[in-house]
């Protein structure tokens, strides 16, 4: 039985705290070079996405950090239905006349000056609901059909129809297998997890076949040198940029492609460009980064001493793991090209907002525990 935790906090772990840091400057370093050329010839100002980043991202992910590093964590668990539920009608907002559209895609809420993600708001309280669900103590929602695997359905169903509908396929099924590792975490029969798994294969390969543009990747992965002017473009010039780096890159700041050829250099196809400008030692790096943050949330939750705050763990673990995989697996070609942005490197101030708040909390728990 899992001891309760000790409300007299220790050090955090100094180690993890460390990564994080590491990591986050280390996107901002790459990232005011992926954004320099396309600043330059859309803002005359090379330093106009790095500059938002740190505003609208940075900031807010400083605030978040704070908040989950110094509340303790146990006191998560009342916030996480309202939570659930502000994540929910964030993703229905998008659809709304406060919705922006972005290359097609309607994940962006406007307020004004301030326009944000709810997908990436709702990858944390996703999370943290489901921690607090699957932890709670008078139910046995990880062995029982009717207040585990039902319900966990409903829930995981519900989240997955708003962010396909957007359409955000790679985040849905990032957001979910996350969640699907913290239920198998928690103890759910293994006859639960198959069935889920095999349910979830089934609906994500209709929705692919019934959407010209999601078929459209398969084929193009499956055969990159088809169109290579066409479908293929992104993933052959990401392909190319990889392979010009090397071993030791060409130097920072020094792509050929980030400007005119690369598509989307700041988000999904960041990775490649750190490839090109700090060749295979540079992707080696960014590499072992995600890995030791992942292997250390895991160790961490291995030894977290009460439900609650280990489920946190594994959650953040499982989606940072299953973020950056996916990202850097894309842009080299070992999986089906998607739009998902690396942790912590690629644009986007609302991502790095909530991966700090995940960090900050993965601090407090491993203070208490």
């Amino acid at each position: 039985m899992l001891l309760k935790p000790s409300k007299i906090g220790h050090r955090p772990d100094y180690f993890l705290m460390a990564v994080v840091f590491i990591i986050t400057v280390f996107g901002l370093v790459m990232l005011s070079s992926a954004s320099s050329e396309i600043g330059k010839a859309q803002f005359n100002d090379s330093y106009y996405y790095i500059k938002h980043q740190i505003t609208r991202g940075l900031s807010f992910g400083v605030v978040g950090f704070l908040l989950g590093y110094l509340i303790y964590y146990q006191r998560w668990r009342k916030f996480a239905l309202p939570l659930l539920i502000f994540g929910l009608i964030g993703l229905t907002l998008v659809f709304s006349g406060l919705g922006l559209e972005v290359r097609g895609s309607n994940r962006w809420v406007n307020l004004g000056p301030l326009s944000f993600q709810p997908g990436e708001l709702m990858k944390l309280a996703f999370l943290v609901y489901l921690a607090a669900w699957l932890s709670n103590p008078k139910a046995e929602r990880a062995k029982n059909f009717v207040e585990g695997l039902l319900p966990f359905m409903l829930i995981s169903g519900l989240v997955a129809v708003l962010l396909l509908l957007q359409p955000a396929t790679s985040t849905m099924v990032i957001l979910l297998g996350a969640g699907l590792v913290m239920y198998f975490s928690s103890g759910a029969k293994f006859k639960y997890i198959a069935g889920a798994v095999a349910l979830g294969i089934l609906v994500l390969a209709v929705v692919i076949y019934a959407t010209p543009y999601r078929r459209a990747r398969i084929i193009t992965f499956l055969n990159p040198a088809a169109d290579t002017q066409g479908e293929s473009y992104h993933i052959n010039q990401a392909l190319i940029a990889i392979g010009s780096g090397g071993l030791t890159g060409v130097g920072y700041g020094q792509s050929a492609t980030k400007a005119s050829y690369l598509p989307t250099p700041i988000d999904d196809s960041i990775f490649a460009v750190i490839a090109e400008e700090l060749g295979f030692i540079g992707a080696a790096f960014v590499i072992t980064l995600f890995a030791m943050l992942t292997i250390r949330l895991f160790w961490l939750a291995k030894n977290t001493r009460d439900n609650f705050g280990r489920l946190l763990l594994v959650g953040f673990g499982s989606i940072i793991a299953l973020q950056s995989f996916t990202n850097m697996a894309a842009i080299s070609g070992i999986v089906p090209l998607t739009g998902v942005p690396l942790p912590f490197i690629s644009f986007g101030g609302t991502a790095l907002a909530a991966f700090l708040t995940m960090s900050g909390m993965a601090l407090n728990v491993s203070k208490y525990t």
